[in-house]
């Protein structure tokens, strides 16, 4: 049996398949309850295999959202247009100096999701995106950094907001192949200190008594993929955690599609030992 890989290196192994990565994908959102999230996770471990990449408790995700003065990509979002897109700066794993980031471009052409990215130095990552130059690196597809470069001038992007979360991943086998399911707990972020590396305060932007269940498949879900949705309560939702940060954070009015937020609190508290922040509810 293959060893755990060390959860500080996720982010430089869990999505480096190649020099750009790219696919398309549906997906859908499910908000689950605290009570339930064990009997759904028996039930996933039960049909798939969980992600060997993410080590043991699952592994951080952060991301750094670009917008328009105006939030141009999160009204695209709000008001449900066909096409529409996003870009981001997203670390996996523990923060490292030294490793890699994605810069994606995520996009949503009718029901199909879109996703292009490049591994990138985190500091050169903010060269292209914060300093709009026009970088060169080796292994990079020079083609797509372009095309972000273009995107963050032409539409005078800037940092918006961030958010960061704790995901648990599951993969399809046998007939499943292609199959994804992540179960993200914890979901918080701040609308400054755009820091991917910083350890700074951040806030609760979704209750910390609901996970979000994403189901990834590349053409359709499985049958007891929803079976096991409708068992339990869940229903569909429009989740979309930049728009939630956004809201949360006082940048937008909140929507009709903005999810329960009554039990935020502090993430990161000065006064209240690392271990013990991991507890507050």
């Amino acid at each position: 049996m293959a060893p755990v890989p060390d959860t500080r290196e996720v982010g430089s192994r869990f999505r480096a398949p190649g020099k750009l990565h790219a696919f398309n994908r549906y997906e859908l959102k499910y908000l689950v309850p605290a009570t339930q999230i064990a009997e759904v996770r028996a039930e996933l471990a039960a049909r798939m295999e969980v992600d060997h990449h993410s080590g043991p408790g699952g592994y951080d995700v952060w991301s750094l959202y670009y917008d328009t003065r105006r939030l141009r990509f999160y009204y695209e979002k709000i008001e449900g247009l066909k096409f529409r897109r996003k870009l981001r700066i997203r670390r996996y794993g523990e923060p490292a100096e030294h490793a890699p980031v994605s810069v994606e471009i995520k996009q949503r052409v009718n029901r199909v999701t879109q996703k292009r990215r490049v591994l990138l130095p985190y500091d050169v990552a903010r060269r292209l995106c914060d300093q709009r130059e026009r970088i060169e690196h080796p292994g990079a597809d020079q083609v797509f950094v372009d095309e972000v470069l273009d995107l963050i001038v032409r539409l005078d992007l800037r940092p918006v907001a961030m958010t960061g979360y704790r995901r648990e991943a599951y993969v399809g086998v046998d007939a499943d192949l292609g199959l994804r399911v992540t179960m993200d707990h914890r979901i918080r972020g701040r609308d400054r200190d755009f820091d991917l590396n910083a350890e700074t305060e951040n806030r609760y932007i979704l209750s910390p008594h609901y996970a979000v269940l994403e189901v990834k498949a590349n053409e359709r879900a499985p049958y007891w993929i929803t079976d096991l949705a409708a068992r339990h309560g869940l229903q569909i939702q429009r989740i979309s955690k930049y728009c939630q940060s956004v809201e949360a954070h006082g940048l937008a009015p909140r929507s009709i599609f903005h999810l329960p937020e009554e039990d935020v609190v502090a993430e990161s508290r000065p006064d209240v030992p690392h271990r013990e922040r991991e507890l507050l509810p």
